[in-house]
């Protein structure tokens, strides 16, 4: 092959080769910054269902059927895959005394509370308890309300309670608003008004304008809608209660929102404060090559216009202003706890860390909602 031809040949397919990482980067990217509800996160692998009996299920066993506490179990039944919509449990601790094989365990079956769970069926756990609304799921009257934000009506529930101070609540990835009901119940207890939270991107809220999502970065202002919508229906002042990236948007919120100065507390369960670690583990979850990875950040990053730094700053020790419990532990492989060890240290005098050991992300509540709610109790008290 003449030198001639054969540069033009290289080149040609350093362009081709290119060409298909971009591609592959923007692919990776696209599903990173498109968590959905039914499918899993990084930490959550996929479980067989051995058997059922009275009261219990058996389950594959790998760290995660092995983790404290309760949890929604997930799947679809049949289907081979897991994370569909067609089974939904609720599963309680480990059951060591029941006779079960080395490669197994058992659990404690709460209730069946959507489909068949059946020997064969593909699963996952999930720290989203409960379907369906808080009157349907718990038995606690509420209201279907559209809060007017900046891309279109927002679909919330109103738990109504006595209190002028209410709890904003909004989920974070791979949950739905259904995931704040975990802790609906105790917050009703202390006669709290609970305002849950659909934003964009969700079912029956207005799209994102680029189709995905930004991490908390933009979708904060839909959770300032909401805190806008609690003062006109008579909130004096609101706390902020936010998961995963639910969170990062109750830090946005606390930062910029013009009525910042309303806002009484922030409760923050494991949130997403390195935008960067992130984006990369759930890209990483969908099987993108190492490689790739760098490319699928810088495309995710010229996609939606989202930096770190902008988080770092919502979460910048010396900027906040309200007493804040962060709810977090060492096992969160999606959002790392060494930024809200930090923002603790850096803070003491506002900040709470109420570490939670052998917990994946999002899921502090589920693995020993006792200590959970004790610790909200204690920093909520003074606040009401």
């Amino acid at each position: 092959m003449r030198p001639a031809t054969a540069t033009a040949a290289a080149v040609t397919t350093l362009i081709g080769v290119g060409a298909a990482a971009v591609a592959a980067a923007r692919y990776a990217s696209d599903v990173a910054l498109r968590p959905r509800p039914d499918r899993p996160l990084p930490g959550d692998p996929p479980l067989t269902v051995h058997a059922t009996a009275a009261g219990q299920v058996t389950l594959t066993r790998c760290l995660a059927s092995l983790r404290p506490g309760t949890y929604g179990l997930q799947g679809s039944a049949g289907s081979g895959g897991p994370g569909g919509p067609g089974v939904h449990a609720i599963v309680g601790p480990v059951l060591n005394d029941v006779p079960h094989s080395a490669d197994t365990v058992v659990r404690r079956l709460e209730r069946v509370t959507r489909g068949s769970l059946d020997t064969g069926s593909r699963v996952r756990l999930t720290p989203q308890l409960h379907t369906g609304t808080p009157t349907t799921a718990l038995g606690l009257a509420h209201e279907d309300i559209d809060v007017p934000g900046e891309l279109g009506d927002l679909p919330a529930w109103l738990v109504p309670a006595p209190r002028s101070t209410w709890v904003i609540a909004v989920h974070g990835l791979g949950t739905t608003r259904e995931h704040p009901l975990n802790v609906l119940p105790f917050l009703n207890g202390l006669q709290l008004p609970v305002l849950t939270l659909a934003y964009r991107g969700d079912d029956g809220a207005p799209r994102p304008t680029d189709g995905l999502g930004h991490l908390g970065d933009s979708e904060w202002r839909d959770l300032d809608a909401a805190i806008r919508h609690a003062v006109r229906r008579g909130a004096e002042r609101v706390i902020l209660h936010g998961w995963s990236t639910g969170a990062s948007m109750a830090l946005h919120a606390a930062a910029h929102s013009g009525l910042r100065d309303r806002i009484g507390g922030l409760v923050l369960d494991s949130p997403v404060l390195h935008w960067e670690t992130t984006l990369r583990a759930l890209a990483t979850a969908h099987r993108t090559p190492a490689p790739l990875l760098p490319l699928a950040v810088r495309a995710a990053q010229g996609r939606t216009g989202v930096h770190g730094d902008r988080i770092a700053e919502a979460a910048a020790p010396d900027g906040l202003r309200v007493p804040t419990l962060i709810l977090h532990g060492p096992d969160d492989h999606l959002a790392p706890w060494e930024g809200s060890r930090e923002l603790a240290v850096r803070r003491p005098d506002l900040v709470t860390l109420h570490p939670v050991r052998r917990a994946p992300h999002a899921a502090m509540w589920n693995a020993d909602p006792n200590r959970y709610e004790e610790a909200l109790r204690r920093f909520l008290t003074p606040l009401l």
